[in-house]
């Protein structure tokens, strides 16, 4: 038996034991002997310094006094078999948290399974780049990089591009940047994408969105604005809304949007707009975790949820949209997703 790991085991008193901190799975053991507090204690230090699933060196009277509490920790799903061993650089953190988190406790084999997934990051500013580096350190296997462009003085930050990266070509860099973060990380090559970040400045690009829709790519959409970024939504073709249903939302209210929008994406240096650091900063992480649960199949937030992040508090304002009736993009035939073009 072992406990998940990242469980913290304190003592409340000589007989009492709280085993994690967690409102969702903390308790308390109650009316233990000494010795079998001490047992409990001793696995809590195993559980946060060993992979081992042995018992701690407790004796066999240890042993003995946790085979009398093992139910309880079983019964609270405190305990777990999975995988034993430990993941090395920063992948090792989400495998922990992840084992608190799953019915099974095992969070390195999700972890894991990242190695053989895909994901594509076209535009890569410092929001960009942020999400490209979050997803290669949480262990995903290929992070394909798409920017033609060159690193500017204003993309220089912390974690990110340096000084003498500027005039580079980004999509160089970043593959640089990614390496240092995660080593094992494959940057090259062309791959059938599970999910694509694509980060556009002014206004999402409706030829690029119907092309994704129609290879049936899924796609997370991030628009750095004038004044704040928007994050979402997260379109997976044929459920839920797309693009093309936003845009005809806000064709609603403004009928010359579309004449706008035309602007915003063909206007000279509009993919060469500022990025606030700390707005890309919290950007970039809400969209690399947003991505992270296509490629791990886990819940993410619904469909059609866009965030907005701006100064001065960069918190995320929360917008739900609906499938607009005259889009028609859930009722199309997905004729099969195709590769991403990189740099």
């Amino acid at each position: 038996m072992r406990l998940r790991p990242g469980l913290r085991v304190l003592r409340r008193s000589s007989t009492e034991v709280q085993v994690g901190t967690d409102p969702r799975w903390a308790v308390r053991l109650t009316d233990l002997t000494p010795a079998q507090a001490d047992a409990v204690v001793g696995l809590g230090v195993s559980a946060r310094t060993s992979p081992s699933p042995a018992t701690p060196s407790a004796g066999p009277a240890g042993r003995a006094e946790l085979a009398l509490v093992s139910p309880l920790l079983a019964q609270a799903r405190l305990t777990c078999t999975g995988d034993t061993r430990q993941l090395d650089g920063p992948a090792s953190a989400d495998a922990a948290t992840w084992s608190l988190l799953l019915p099974d406790g095992d969070g390195t084999a999700l972890v894991r399974a990242r190695s053989t997934r895909t994901v594509g990051v076209v535009g890569l500013g410092p929001t960009g780049l942020g999400v490209a580096v979050a997803l290669a350190a949480a262990g995903v296997g290929r992070v394909l990089l798409d920017d033609e462009r060159p690193v500017r003085s204003c993309d220089v930050g912390v974690g990110g591009y340096r000084w003498g990266d500027v005039g580079s070509r980004r999509g160089v860099v970043a593959a640089r940047v990614l390496r240092d973060a995660a080593p094992r990380v494959d940057v090259d090559g062309r791959a059938t994408p599970d999910v694509v970040v694509v980060v556009e400045h002014g206004a999402a690009d409706p030829a690029r969105a119907t092309l994704l829709v129609g290879s049936g790519t899924p796609h997370l959409s991030v628009v750095v604005r004038e004044g704040d970024t928007l994050v979402g939504p997260l379109v997976d073709p044929g459920h839920g809304p797309c693009l093309r249903c936003l845009d005809l939302h806000r064709t609603d209210v403004d009928p010359v949007w579309p004449t706008l929008v035309a602007q915003l994406v063909t206007a000279p240096g509009r993919a060469d707009g500022p990025e606030v650091g700390v707005v890309a900063g919290v950007a970039a992480s809400l969209a690399a975790a947003w991505a992270l649960t296509v490629v791990d199949g886990t819940a993410g937030p619904r469909p059609g949820t866009t965030y907005e992040l701006g100064l001065p508090d960069a918190l995320p304002r929360v917008r739900e949209w609906a499938v607009h009736p005259d889009c028609g993009c859930t009722a199309l035939p997905v004729v099969g997703r195709v590769p991403v073009p990189t740099t």
